[in-house]
């Protein structure tokens, strides 16, 4: 079996990476040059259509991280025969970030910090400045994925009820005590006793623009929104004026609508059209909730597990369903 990774990792993970996977297994990495391609594994999240077919023994695209972008998505479409799978060595990674936005937002630390640093301690005894207690309110989470399984225990860990929903949930169910799940049909329902929503779900046809206007204000006005899925899953403008006009308590927001689109560019690009930057009840992240020390170490044993499963010929875990989007 040979496998070809277009992005070579750093040695020490590659090292890693070899030592999880059986002895046959033949490498490549960089670069692929068409002329002497031969592998039957490519692992690459933004493979070209060149990429694609340059191996006539390529038969499984594994992404190496959760989701399917939609450019990679737009180019299987043109290789019908091959299947794709991600892995999810994030997912802890990605629920801590989302429950420090949180709290941060709740705990309005940034606010706070930046009074002190200006030796300022009004904060302190102001009585209109309240942050939010977590313990006995209700959270929301939309997906109910590797990573929204622990936010969800994350929150409930907190002395929170959670309520999940997922695509393929066919009816409410009470998983344990303090924890629901329920079809996405549901979210109208669920929305109004909802002070903490949390969205990570995928983002696909079905959920873009799944939280607009009409979503977020039946939310209650102590709630905070915390998106770690992807920007478009929420309405750009509806999000803007329901944190602007203080409809909602805050938002911690990890995934935007503008990104840079060179390495020049990373300097100064506006996440939004909208000046998020300049409301006092938004935590900004630059999309790097997956970041950790770990991360290196963490990708190389989460693909091992799918390249070992390939080697033995065994089925390989966390396949992606092309229409669906994930």
């Amino acid at each position: 079996m040979r496998v070809h990774l277009l992005r070579e990792p750093q040695p020490d993970d590659f090292r890693l990476l070899k030592s999880l996977v059986p002895g046959h297994v033949e490498w490549t990495a960089g670069p692929i040059l068409a002329q002497s391609a031969d592998f039957s594994i490519l692992v690459a999240g933004f493979p070209s259509q060149e990429d694609l077919a340059a191996s006539p023994n390529l038969t499984t695209l594994v992404i190496p991280w959760a989701g399917l972008p939609e450019p990679t998505r737009i180019y299987l479409q043109q290789h019908p025969d091959l299947v794709v799978h991600n892995i999810h060595h994030n997912a802890s990674s990605v629920a801590e970030s989302a429950i420090t936005l949180l709290l941060a937002v709740a705990k309005e630390t940034l606010p706070f910090d930046a009074k002190m640093r200006n030796h300022d301690w009004g904060s302190r005894y102001d009585n209109d400045n309240q942050s939010l207690l977590l313990d006995g309110k209700q959270a929301l989470v939309l997906g109910y994925g590797a990573i929204g399984k622990r936010i969800a225990r994350l929150c409930h860990a907190f002395g929170m009820t959670v309520h999940s929903t997922r695509r393929s949930q066919q009816e409410s169910v009470q998983i344990e005590e303090g924890k629901w799940i329920h079809p996405t049909s549901k979210l109208h329902e669920l929305l109004p006793e909802t002070q903490v929503l949390i969205i990570s779900v995928p983002l696909t046809d079905e959920t873009r623009g799944m939280i607009g206007s009409q979503e977020l204000a039946k939310l209650p006005s102590n709630a905070v929104l915390v998106n770690i899925g992807r920007g478009a899953i929420v309405d750009e403008e509806a999000l803007f004026l329901a944190l602007k006009e203080k409809h909602i308590f805050g938002a911690g927001l990890d995934v935007w609508y503008n990104y840079p689109k060179d390495i020049p560019a990373r300097k100064y690009t506006p996440p939004s059209k909208y000046p998020f930057h300049t409301l006092d009840n938004v935590v900004m992240s630059p999309h790097r909730a997956d970041h950790c020390d770990d991360t290196g170490r963490l990708r190389m044993i989460h693909l091992a597990e799918v390249l070992k499963a390939a080697a033995l010929g065994e089925e390989l875990p966390n396949p992606v369903n092309l229409d669906v989007g994930y």
